[in-house]
C-alpha cells in the first residue's frame, strides 16, 4: 500500500503503510475511532465489482434500482452489516470471510436489501444511524486501511454520526422477518436460491441464546430466534429455485474475494499460512503474491504477479497489482505502463484511473501532468464524489500553474465531502482567478450558490475581496 498520508505536502495523499496493511488497487479508507478493531470503509475495483455482478439482479428483482444501492465494504474482522437511510448497505469483511458459499453471502445482502426495500431503518429511532451517501475515496491501493488519518473525511467518517451510530440500529422480529420474506423472493424472482440466507443464519443458530455482550454484532442488531429460521426455512424449501446451485465460477470468485480480503488484512506471515506453496490454486498464488509485496520480497511479488499475467495477460487487477507494487517501490515511472495495461482493459473503472493518473503524477515529470489531468477528468466524470481524483487533479493544475482550477477541483473534493463552508471558500477564490465565461466559473458559482450563499452574498464578498485588493495596490509615481 501507499505511505501513511502526508496531508502536510499539498493535496498529495500517498499511502505506505506496510506494517498495517497494504494495498493494490484504488482505494478508499478512513479509520473509524473509538473501535476495538477500526471500522474504515474500503475499495475494491474487483471485489466490488464481483459483489455487484451477483447482487444487482437482486435488487432489481426486489424493485431497486441498482445505481441507487450502495453497497460499502467495511473493513472490521467482526461479523456484521447494515442497512442505513439514503439505500446504503455495509458489509463488514470480517461477515464475508465467514461466508462458505456466495449464495449465503448474497442471502445476507438479499436480507439486508430487504430493509432498504421496507423502508425499516425510518422506523423505531433507527433514523438516526443513516447518513447521506458518501465515499470516502482517499488513498490509492486495493483494500487499504490508514489508521488515524488526520484528514476531514475521516473525521467524518470517525464521528459517532456513522459508525458509532450504527448500534442505533435494532430491528423487531416483525422486521426481520419482513426483510427475510421479501429478500428470499427477491432471489427467487432472480432465479437464486434462499437456500444460503437459511444456512446463513443456521450457522449462527446459537446467538439466539447468548446474552448481548457476546452475540457477534450483526446478531445484536438483527435479532435471531428459531422460529424466524423456521418461518422462512419454509418458503424457501418450496420455492422453484431451491435446488440452484453456485456455478463453478461464482465459487472460484468467492474463494479469489476471500483470498484477497485475507491476504490484505491479516499479516503476510498469516497469508502464507493459510496459503501454502502446495496450493496451486488461483486464489492462492493470488494471495501469495500479496503477501510476499506486504512483507517486502519485491522481486519475488512481482515474479508471483508475471506468473499469474502470463496465464491471465487480460486480467486488468493483475496489471493493477503489479502496477501498485512497483509504485510502492517509489518506481512511479515503471508502474505507468502496468497501469495504462489495466486501463485499457477495464475503461469504466475509475479507481484504475486514478491509479494510473497518481503514477503519472509522482514521476515528477511535467511531461505526463496533461495525461494525468485527462485521466483524473475521465475518472471524476464516472465518480463524481471520488474525493481522491480530486485531491490529485488539484495537485496536478497547481503543478501546472493553473490555480483557479486548482482551487475549483479542491472546492470540488470538499463539496464531495459535505464539507459545504470549505467547499465555499475554494470555489470564491477559484472564482476570482476563473474566465467569468467558462465552464469553470460556472460550476464555482454554482457550489456557493449550493451552500446557501445569495446571489447578494456573493456580489458582497466580491466588493470586499476588491477592496482588499485595492488596499494593496501600490500606485506608480507621477
Amino acid at each position: 500500500m501507499t505511505r501513511l498520508p502526508r496531508v502536510a505536502k499539498c493535496v498529495a495523499l500517498r499511502v505506505a503503510y506496510r506494517s498495517l496493511v497494504s494495498a493494490t488497487a484504488a482505494v478508499a479508507v478512513l479509520a473509524a475511532a473509538g473501535s476495538a478493531s477500526a471500522q474504515s470503509l474500503i475499495r475494491d475495483t474487483e471485489v466490488e465489482g464481483i459483489i455487484r455482478e451477483w447482487s444487482d439482479p437482486v435488487f432489481t428483482a426486489m424493485g431497486l434500482e441498482p445505481s441507487e444501492v450502495e453497497v460499502l465494504l467495511v473493513n472490521d474482522q467482526d461479523l456484521n452489516a447494515f442497512a442505513t437511510r439514503g439505500r446504503i448497505m455495509g458489509l463488514n469483511t470480517g461477515l464475508i470471510l465467514q461466508t462458505k458459499t456466495p449464495n449465503q453471502l448474497l442471502g445476507v445482502i438479499a436480507h439486508e436489501a430487504g430493509h432498504i426495500k421496507n423502508r425499516h431503518t425510518l422506523r423505531d429511532g433507527a433514523q438516526n444511524a443513516g447518513m447521506q451517501p458518501m465515499i470516502m475515496t482517499m488513498a490509492l491501493g486495493a483494500l487499504a486501511a490508514i489508521a488515524g488519518a488526520p484528514d476531514a473525511g475521516a473525521a467524518l467518517l470517525a464521528s459517532s454520526q456513522y459508525f458509532g451510530t450504527l448500534g442505533a440500529l435494532r430491528y423487531m422480529q416483525s422486521q426481520e422477518g419482513e426483510a427475510d420474506i421479501t429478500g428470499a423472493r427477491a432471489l427467487e424472482r432472480a432465479g437464486e436460491s434462499g437456500k444460503g440466507m437459511v444456512e446463513f443464519f443456521e450457522n449462527f443458530r446459537s446467538q439466539e441464546v447468548f446474552s448481548d455482550q457476546r452475540r457477534y454484532p450483526y446478531f445484536r442488531s438483527h435479532p435471531l430466534s428459531s422460529q424466524r429460521i423456521e418461518a422462512l426455512r419454509r418458503p424457501v424449501e418450496t420455492a422453484a429455485h431451491y435446488g440452484h446451485q453456485d456455478s463453478p465460477e461464482r465459487m472460484a470468485q468467492h474463494a479469489l474475494v476471500v483470498a484477497k480480503i485475507r491476504s490484505f488484512m491479516d499479516s503476510p506471515n498469516a497469508t502464507l499460512r493459510d496459503y501454502p506453496s502446495s496450493d496451486t490454486s488461483l486464489p492462492a498464488r493470488y494471495a501469495r503474491s500479496i503477501a510476499w509485496y506486504r512483507d517486502g520480497q519485491t522481486d519475488k511479488a512481482l515474479g508471483a504477479v508475471d506468473d499469474l499475467l502470463t496465464e491471465q495477460p487480460d486480467n486488468p487487477y493483475f496489471w493493477e497489482l503489479k502496477g501498485q507494487i512497483l509504485f510502492e517501490e517509489s518506481r512511479p515511472a515503471e508502474a505507468i505502463g502496468a497501469h495504462q495495461k489495466a486501463v485499457e482493459l477495464k475503461p469504466d473503472a475509475p479507481l484504475l484511473r486514478i491509479n494510473l493518473a497518481h503514477a503519472l503524477i509522482e514521476t515528477n515529470d511535467a511531461a505526463n501532468l496533461d495525461a494525468a489531468v485527462d485521466q483524473l477528468k475521465r475518472a471524476i466524470a464516472l465518480e463524481k464524489d471520488n474525493t481522491l481524483g480530486w485531491r490529485l487533479l488539484s495537485q496536478a493544475y497547481a503543478s501546472q500553474g493553473k490555480e483557479g482550477e486548482a482551487r475549483l477541483a479542491s472546492a470540488e473534493y470538499w463539496f464531495a465531502l459535505g464539507r459545504t463552508e470549505q467547499a465555499n471558500q475554494f470555489a470564491m477564490r477559484a472564482r476570482d482567478m476563473l474566465d467569468r465565461n467558462s465552464i469553470e466559473w460556472r460550476r464555482a458559482t454554482d457550489i456557493v450558490l449550493s451552500s446557501g450563499a445569495s446571489e447578494k452574498d456573493i456580489t458582497d464578498a466580491e466588493r470586499r475581496n476588491e477592496q482588499r485588493n485595492n488596499r494593496g495596490v501600490i500606485l506608480p509615481n507621477g
